[in-house]
């Protein structure tokens, strides 16, 4: 990332932009173009520059790209618009696989649709109408549940239920993700205050995304919330991505350890399909990681998504980290993660993610549920 920002740089003039928007995601800025058509120069210098391989440690790393682009004020008026069909652009470069493409209505037909959705969605966070589902953690050597995983979820009142994909991603490009953690974040902290009053010791997970990590007063807004809520943050737990860690590394590792000081853990979210490895969660206040269910799934039929499991979970233990292990769908695949003494699991064998209410029956009913009072009990 650091050597293709570099290397954008060296091909433009002042006052051309080069904007690192996050992951392996690129803007830039032509405030002087002469004429729309000139931007297929521009477009070629890119596609050019992108021909000599990256070297990495030695190794020759070949990179392609998509192109998305958008022109002021024919395709929109305001630098967000304007970011916003880029991207489209972008997307619909990559789907087709040309390599560019410019911004066309067609490619969005519901274009207006998603911007009222948007708006949509500010009402609904500010007006509590979200809700959050939850899925149980089950520690494998006990099969009892030791947390939850809580989930976003928007039940609009012609929609109906909104699959996230389609709001929380938008919702990151628009700023929209910090009110809607911290009301995500409070909901669990009351919803978690509640358990406890019942008795019910659940610790809950909250997602959080690249700009929440950026967020300067993340950790502010936590430790009120949870002295508002009379929870400690040991039942409080942050899952994070490996592609929102190396977003902008350096940042995500100062609040990972500021939230630590408060009392916050951390799991790696997904782990195993982004850019880190277990030799650079050494550095970072991690206590668990996540294998991602790519490999959990398909390792009951193939033994190399097995060995990667395998090996993940040895390494992980022997840095003295966790593992949970998503996307756990039948007992055969329990059973193999059992022998292989992975910590935890989650998935539809158990449960899929449940409304609070549906949660709690059953968190008293299931087998997987909570261990009995008087029963030793363990935090995942």
């Amino acid at each position: 990332m650091k050597e293709l920002g570099l290397r954008l740089q060296s091909i433009l003039f002042e006052p051309d932009v080069v904007a690192h928007l996050g992951a392996d995601l690129f803007a830039v800025l032509l405030p002087k173009l002469a004429k729309a058509e000139d931007i297929h120069l521009v477009i070629e210098k890119i596609q050019k520059l992108l021909l000599s391989p990256f070297s990495i440690d030695g190794l020759p790393i070949a990179v392609e790209a998509s192109i998305g682009v958008a022109l002021y004020p024919g395709h929109a008026r305001t630098s967000e618009e304007l970011l916003r069909r880029a991207d489209i652009a972008m997307h619909a470069a990559k789907e087709s696989g040309s390599g560019h493409a410019l911004y066309d209505p067609t490619l969005d037909k519901h274009h207006p649709q998603r911007l009222a959705l948007m708006a949509e969605l500010r009402q609904a966070i500010e007006q509590n109408h979200l809700l959050l589902h939850y899925q149980p953690k089950i520690n494998i050597r006990d099969k009892k549940t030791v947390g939850a995983e809580a989930l976003v979820r928007w039940n609009h009142p012609q929609q109906g239920m909104i699959p996230p994909d389609e709001f929380i991603g938008p919702a990151e490009r628009t700023g929209l993700i910090h009110p809607m953690t911290y009301w995500l974040l409070r909901t669990a902290i009351q919803q978690c205050r509640e358990w406890r009053q019942a008795g019910l010791d659940v610790v809950v997970s909250a997602n959080l995304s690249a700009r929440n990590l950026l967020d300067p007063k993340l950790p502010g807004t936590v430790v009120e919330l949870l002295r508002d809520g009379e929870v400690a943050p040991e039942f409080i737990q942050f899952e994070i991505t490996e592609s929102a860690i190396m977003t902008d590394p350096a940042h995500a590792q100062k609040m990972m350890f500021t939230l630590r000081d408060i009392g916050i853990r951390f799991s790696i979210d997904d782990f195993g399909i982004g850019y880190s490895s277990l030799s650079c969660l050494q550095k970072l206040p991690v206590s668990q990681i996540k294998i991602d269910k790519s490999f959990v799934i398909h390792m009951t039929q193939n033994k190399g998504a097995a060995m990667i499991v395998r090996s993940t979970i040895d390494l992980a233990h022997n840095l003295g980290i966790d593992v949970v292990a998503e996307g756990v769908e039948t007992e055969q695949t329990l059973n193999q993660l059992e022998e292989m003494n992975c910590d935890a699991a989650q998935g539809y064998y158990f449960s899929k993610p449940l409304p609070v209410n549906a949660f709690s029956l059953w968190l008293q009913e299931s087998l997987w549920g909570l261990k009995k009072s008087g029963e030793n009990s363990q935090k995942i």
